[in-house]
């Protein structure tokens, strides 16, 4: 590097030397990042995914919402039944059904111990049972009404 007489750089070659050189470096970056975060927010959000989140941090299950069938009541768990691969499967989760219910407001309570999606319902087997896709849930006499209205 060339120096003046008294070590320093002038204004002209500090100007050239130091900062049109950082600026070489730092220019492309910063563009990157600022079109990265923009192409981000340009990609959609898919909507009919579902969280479903429990009390412990690995309690998570990411599905979409035409595959949840139903929620039952697990003593301190709730069992969450879906579809995956075109086959019936639950999974446990540490939760309550009001957290559920709260969270998930598509969704309909037949009995204290279970909710169902009403995009599976199928047909009423009797008085009550009514039948989903893959499986069957009983009704109270409480929640007949509502399930009636749908």
């Amino acid at each position: 590097m060339f120096l003046s007489g008294s070590g320093d750089y002038t204004f002209w070659e500090f100007c050239t030397k130091i900062i049109f050189k950082s600026a070489l470096i730092l220019i492309p970056i910063i563009i990157i990042i600022m079109a990265r975060r923009y192409s981000i927010k340009l990609i959609p959000i898919k909507e009919d995914t579902i969280i479903i989140k429990g009390d412990y941090k690995l309690d998570i299950l990411r599905i979409r919402k035409s595959e949840l069938i139903g929620v039952s009541n697990a003593q301190n768990y709730v069992e969450i039944f879906f579809i995956n691969n075109n086959e019936l499967t639950s999974k446990l989760i540490r939760s309550s059904l009001k957290k559920i219910l709260v969270d998930l407001d598509f969704l309909v309570q037949t009995h204290r111990s279970h909710l169902i999606n009403p995009s599976h319902f199928k047909s009423w087997k009797n008085q009550n049972t009514i039948s989903l896709t893959f499986m069957e849930f009983p009704v109270s006499k409480n929640y007949k009404e509502s399930l009636f209205s749908l």
